[in-house]
């Protein structure tokens, strides 16, 4: 790796480490439609694109679209998400609405944002700075 790989790599790094994700404002990907059922629980539906995914649904009987169903607690965050609030905000309606259920918190809920990123149901913006 050359140095100016390193630099870059470190940077990132450090700039990760520095960034609280309680600032980080979710949004939810516009690739990825989603709905609730009478009970609350949400669906999101996922639309398998590309030659891989049209074979696999030519030879093995793949859907077109594939059903993501969320838990209990992904049901009542995922509607959350509306490009306002923050994790934190979100944190705080989770902890009303689940208590002690939800414990612990932040580091479950974080992990559970980075999943979505991961996924690409979400994508993030930061807060400003004042």
């Amino acid at each position: 790796m050359s140095k100016d790989k390193k630099e870059k790599k470190v940077k990132k790094e450090k700039k990760d480490k520095s960034d609280n994700y309680l600032d980080f404002i979710p949004v939810r990907s516009d690739k990825y439609k989603w709905d609730t059922d009478e009970d609350g629980n949400v669906t999101i539906f996922v639309e398998n694109k590309g030659i891989f995914n049209r074979l696999a649904q030519v030879l093995l009987k793949k859907p077109k679209v594939s059903q993501i169903h969320l838990e209990e607690f992904g049901s009542f965050i995922y509607p959350c998400i509306d490009g306002n609030a923050s994790i934190y905000e979100i944190g705080q309606k989770v902890k009303e609405h689940f208590m002690e259920k939800a414990e612990p918190l932040y580091p479950r809920l974080i992990q559970y944002f980075k999943m979505l990123y991961d996924y690409g149901f979400i994508e993030y913006k930061k807060t400003p700075t004042p």
